[in-house]
């Protein structure tokens, strides 16, 4: 036998290919040759496979092979090919029946000692196997938790290559060793905090649950202390738990990243990421020399992304905010590919009134310029401002908000929030909508579920004067459709747009 194949998956983002693996034996001078366009990390591998073969008794320094990652015409990307390679090489040489491993992905880093070390991006991986109708996949140990989430996959946990030639060799029904059977389940113990928290606040509070209800954008504007970040932490208690299928999307960026095993979970928790403001345009939306990584608004996909201080983040990183936040969806592109990852989140901004932070009320601690003042939340442009569906003015507690009642709990909103989805989703069933902020504007303002002029009296002065722009008028119809959600209505009323409007008008602009 001088020709072997097995099976492997390279990953663009978090789509991937099935790679056929083939390895071929020829007489002439020793060396090992790789093709395919394989990366640095991909094209050591013949050094890693050489060094592990010969650990385990079969030297191949007197061999001619050379091996092929077909379609040769997609880039290669990682040391996860190691494993593949070698089973493929040792199907040519003859150690392992070809009937065996030709239908099985294979998925591993070499040591020179033989033994498979974890990978990153192993879920993801597997998920395009199974798609592929993949049924048998060898990872290493480590991986094999995460690998095990993809249902109707046969997985091998694998320690050492010697051990899994000769489970092939042997053809056993199980490769590799034996690993515990256990994947991530569905929780919800982790604790999160709790909205009780927040002293006062009401009409914060207010924004916050519409926010969560119809997965709109929210901007919180006020002096350090009145509780911005406490709100934007909490937001994740009052959101519905996530589905089976929602929270394998979330772990499948995790795993692209080299999150342990020990760290994945499907506990249910929408995630919560929030960068420093000194992060740059690619770890916000992503990016990378050679292999293009998610950045933190994937990493916040069916979660929250919270900018805190958003006027000291940089302004080409806010400005790339702008097209994920209509699509849901981001391109990183780059001279040899475009890659694409998800990025459907909610985004949350809070800032102070000025750089000193003590520009509210009178003002009289301030010691800002006017023209300071206006430079510093200039700093959030108008187009992504225009985005943000819900800004809202957070003022400073005061004593009679610390001697007021304590405010409702996450757990108590939380049961509005999801009545509020629910209803949502059977008005939004048939379509490809979910939320009242996916909708497009054009839906809701014409046919079915149009409003009546009186009931949208208020919204078309404010876009007649100027005061609103087209999409910043389909924003407040969406939240109205919120509002009447959280009360209970079928459609919203006049004074449900007042409450989106309100909601609305007191950011930057406004203050």
């Amino acid at each position: 036998m001088t020709f072997g194949r097995t099976r492997s998956v390279t990953l663009e983002g978090l789509a991937g290919s099935v790679v056929e693996v083939e390895a071929h034996l020829s007489g002439g001078l020793p060396a090992f040759m790789l093709g395919g366009l394989p990366d640095a990390a991909c094209a050591q591998s013949p050094n890693r496979v050489k060094a592990a073969a010969a650990s385990i008794g079969h030297s191949l320094a007197q061999s001619r092979i050379t091996v092929n990652l077909s379609p040769a015409s997609i880039p290669k990307n990682g040391s996860g090919f190691d494993l593949p390679i070698a089973i493929a090489v040792a199907t040519a040489l003859g150690l392992v029946p070809p009937e065996r491993v030709g239908d099985v992905v294979h998925l591993g880093e070499l040591g020179l000692d033989g033994s498979i070390r974890s990978v990153r991006g192993v879920l993801p991986a597997v998920l395009c196997a199974a798609r592929a109708g993949c049924r048998d996949v060898a990872v290493p140990v480590d991986n094999a938790a995460e690998a095990r989430i993809v249902p109707d996959i046969r997985v091998h946990p694998v320690a050492h290559l010697a051990d899994l030639i000769a489970a092939h060799a042997a053809g056993v029904e199980t490769l590799g060793v034996s690993a515990p059977e256990r994947a991530p389940r569905l929780s919800v113990a982790k604790v999160t905090p709790d909205l009780a928290d927040v002293v006062g606040q009401e009409e914060a509070r207010t924004a916050l649950e519409l926010a969560a209800a119809g997965g709109h954008h929210l901007f919180l504007l006020g002096p350090p202390g009145s509780g911005k970040t406490m709100l934007a932490e909490r937001l994740v208690s009052i959101l519905p738990r996530l589905s089976r299928e929602q929270s394998i999307d979330v772990l499948a960026v995790k795993s692209l990243l080299g999150v342990t095993a020990a760290e994945l979970s499907l506990e249910g928790l929408p995630p919560f990421v929030a960068p420093h403001h000194s992060a740059t345009q690619a770890a916000i939306i992503g990016g990378g020399s050679s292999a293009v990584r998610p950045g933190a608004i994937t990493l916040a996909h069916h979660g929250v992304l919270f900018l805190d201080e958003v006027p000291e983040f940089k302004a080409a990183a806010l400005q790339s905010l702008r097209q994920p936040l209509e699509s849901g969806r981001v391109v990183v592109s780059r001279a040899k590919a475009s890659v694409q990852f998800p990025a459907r989140f909610q985004l949350v901004m809070a800032a102070n009134p000025c750089p000193c932070g003590l520009g509210f009320g009178k003002g009289v601690g301030c010691s800002c310029t006017p023209l300071a003042k206006r430079g510093y939340l200039g700093r959030i442009s108008g187009p992504l401002l225009d985005r943000v569906d819900l800004q809202v003015q957070v003022p400073a507690i005061t004593r009679s908000s610390l001697a007021g009642h304590a405010g409702e709990s996450s757990a108590t909103v939380a049961e509005r929030v999801l009545a509020a989805r629910k209803a949502q989703a059977e008005r939004w069933d048939g379509t490809p909508w979910r939320l009242n902020s996916e909708v497009p504007g054009s839906k809701l303002r014409r046919g079915r579920w149009r409003l009546s002029p009186s009931v949208t009296t208020d919204i078309d002065r404010s876009l007649d004067r100027g005061q609103l722009t087209l999409r910043g008028y389909d924003r407040v119809m969406r939240v109205a459709w919120t509002v009447a959600d959280l009360g209970g209505r079928l459609t919203p009323t006049r004074d449900d747009v007042g409450t989106a409007l309100t909601l609305r008008n007191q950011g930057p602009v406004a203050a």
